[in-house]
């Protein structure tokens, strides 16, 4: 096989306004001029064997991603034995330009780069395009410690189980700063309505005790290996804000086929801390909200296949139930009394009845809208020869004015292929 690592990095400016779109807000993203964990991520790569293409897709803050890809670059630069290909708004462009040339509908929000799920479908594209049949996700802020890492990711991917089912996607798990894989989230009394530490420690210990490769209820974004005849077939969810990889699998599941568990693939995460717990609730809110309501209206579409909560047992079914509402207003009360940034959960328990809900009903249909362009899209990019030379040399000629001379990202002027007039997507060729 032929597989490409993709990471997703993402930036905000420090100034960044207040962004009313939820699939835009971060849980930690770096600032310009830092890149210190991916910095940490690439180096641990340097000791895998056998290790091709590294793909890094510079997202977040449209303000200041042509920075972001200059501090991107220069830590590239520094990594000279890797094969490391920096995705950023230049790309972007060119592969949207050459949608609308092959006639592909506009999907600007659903493929790009801001939103989680947009990111990873860019580099899913990017993927196609440049020839690759595999793509393993990492996250920036992940450390590999096992030289043996990418075959471990490919093992069993693209085979049959004995039952004859093909394995087309799989997901390992993290180690965290104590070394342990189990959630660390505290079962205090106020978060008596929402065990979901407690509701993933108990599927994963099951997993672990079982099967090398088992059938997977969750799914770790950055520790994900997806076969060409899953991503060519379906994309991440847009309109999730978070949990786009738990996501997948249930859009997995839908379409007919599944995501499975290796537990002896792993990584250690190390993410700085999150500075407001209540926002990140707030993300959490939307999020199942939305869940709940796409697997609402999945049920009402005769081509796709039924996922009741119950086949999740004991995560996540629990937070796709009904009287999920009700959950998520008694822990925002709780965590209010005695948590920090009190004013975060008032506002998270409003929303869970006002635009958290809003959010949920007027977008849980759109996925599977998407998901008649998805297919037709990437058999047209794939091995497209065209765009795959215009990524390529756009990409280089960055590399030229912001590498070679190898002074400060800050310093360099910034030049813009799509105002350069050097690249080109030619239709005669």
């Amino acid at each position: 096989m032929n597989p490409v690592v993709i990471i997703p990095t993402i930036y905000a400016s420090k100034r960044a306004s207040h962004n009313d779109n939820p699939c835009a807000v971060y849980d930690h993203p770096s600032q310009v001029g830092h890149a210190d964990e991916l910095r940490r991520c690439l180096q641990s790569l340097r000791y895998v064997r056998d290790l091709g293409r590294i793909m890094i897709v510079v997202g977040g803050d449209q303000s200041c991603i042509h920075e972001a890809a200059a501090t991107v670059e220069q830590v590239a630069n520094e990594f000279y034995d890797l094969d490391i290909l920096v995705i950023s708004e230049p790309e972007n462009r060119l592969v949207h330009q050459r949608l609308t040339q092959l006639g592909v509908p506009d999907v600007t929000f659903e493929i790009g780069l801001e939103g989680y799920s947009a990111i990873r479908n860019l580099g899913l594209v990017a993927a196609s395009v440049l020839g690759h049949d595999a793509v393993v996700f990492l996250d920036d802020d992940e450390v590999v410690d096992e030289p043996d890492f990418l075959y471990t990711a490919m093992y069993g991917l693209g085979k049959l189980t004995r039952r004859g089912v093909p394995i087309l996607a799989k997901t390992g798990y993290y180690y965290n700063a104590d070394g342990t894989y189990l959630s660390m989230s505290q079962a205090k009394w106020y978060n008596k309505h929402w065990q979901q530490g407690k509701s993933f420690n108990a599927w994963i210990e099951r997993a672990m005790r079982g099967a090398r490769l088992s059938s997977s209820n969750h799914v770790c974004g950055g520790c994900l290996a997806l076969h060409l005849e899953a991503f060519k077939r379906l994309a991440f969810d847009p309109w999730i804000p978070r949990g786009e990889d738990l996501d997948y699998m249930l859009s997995l599941r839908m379409y007919g086929s599944n995501i499975w568990f290796d537990n002896r693939w792993s990584l250690r995460h190390l993410p700085p801390a999150t500075a407001d717990e209540g926002k990140r609730f707030l993300q959490d809110i939307y999020r199942w909200l939305y869940e709940f309501r796409k697997l609402e209206f999945s049920r009402t579409q005769i081509d796709l296949l039924q996922i009741p909560p119950s086949s999740l047992e004991p995560y996540p079914g629990p937070f796709l139930k009904p009287g999920l509402t009700k959950r998520i207003k008694k822990t925002a009360f709780r965590r209010s009394l005695t948590r920090p940034n009190k004013s975060s959960y008032r506002k998270a328990a409003k929303a869970a009845t006002n635009e958290a809900t809003v959010y949920a009903e007027e977008n849980c249909s759109k996925y599977f809208e998407f998901q008649f362009v998805w297919p037709e899209l990437m058999s047209r990019v794939m091995g497209d020869r065209i765009l795959s030379t215009a990524l390529l040399q756009s990409v280089e000629l960055r590399r030229r004015h912001l590498g070679i001379d190898q002074q400060p990202a800050e310093q360099q002027p910034f030049i813009d292929p799509g105002k350069t007039g050097e690249i080109r997507l030619n239709l005669a060729d």
